[in-house]
This record gives C-alpha cells, structure tokens and sequence, in this order.
C-alpha cells in the first residue's frame, strides 16, 4: 500500500512562496506518475501539476510560470515549489500518485489511486 505525506504548507503574504515536500512509502515510485492537485472555496479538487517519471511535466495554466514540480526518485519524493502566490491560491494541497496510463493531464491528478491528507497553504493579501 503506497502512502503519501506532504509538508511545507503554511500562511504567507500575497507575492511570497512556499515549497511543498511529499515523501511516499510502501513501494518504489520511480516512473510512476507524481502530481499536486487542491481543493479551495472556489473548486472543491483542482489539478496543479503532473509528472510522468520519464520526463513530462504539466501543469494547470494558473500554475504556469509560478509553480515548479520536482521528483527525487532516490528519495520517493515530490516537490512543488510556489512563487507569486496570490490569495486565490490559497487551500489544501495534497499531493497524489498513480502507476499511469493513458494520456497525462495536469487538471485531473485528482483521480489518481493514491494521495496524501494534504497541508494547508494561506495566502493573504
């Protein structure tokens, strides 16, 4: 059973950042699909980046230029870097995994079989 936990969340000012970590256990995730994904007041789940472990990465167009996933196989870990974050960005990030297939898509890393309890990020203006 693969299991996720993320950390780096926390309260920062409108223009500020933060870096999510997201360590998982129970089996290698090297080439699996890696990916972040929220939920927040406006949208109950909404993807933020996904990664194939063979070099893609995607990301939601809000992320775009702000956001950056990182993978450290070694470590069965996953990161997200955030900058200029606006108070829009503000909810809970969980982190998920998934063995893959198909086509990969940033918007639904929701659905993967695996995600951690999520860690909390507040933005304020």
């Amino acid at each position: 059973q693969v299991q996720l936990v993320e950390s780096g969340g926390g309260s920062v000012q409108a223009g500020g950042s933060l870096t999510l970590s997201c360590v998982g256990s129970g089996r290698n995730l090297r080439h699996w699909w890696m990916g972040w994904f929220r939920r927040t007041p406006e949208k109950e789940r909404e993807g933020v980046a996904a990664d194939d472990g063979a070099g893609e990465t995607l990301y939601a167009n809000f992320a775009k230029g702000r956001f950056t996933f990182s993978r450290d196989d070694d470590k069965n870990t996953m990161y997200l870097v955030m900058n200029n974050l606006k108070p829009e960005d503000t909810g809970m990030y969980y982190c998920a995994t998934d063995a893959g297939r198909g086509k990969l898509l940033a918007e639904y890393t929701y659905n993967y079989n695996y995600r951690g309890r999520g860690t909390q990020v507040t933005v304020s203006a």
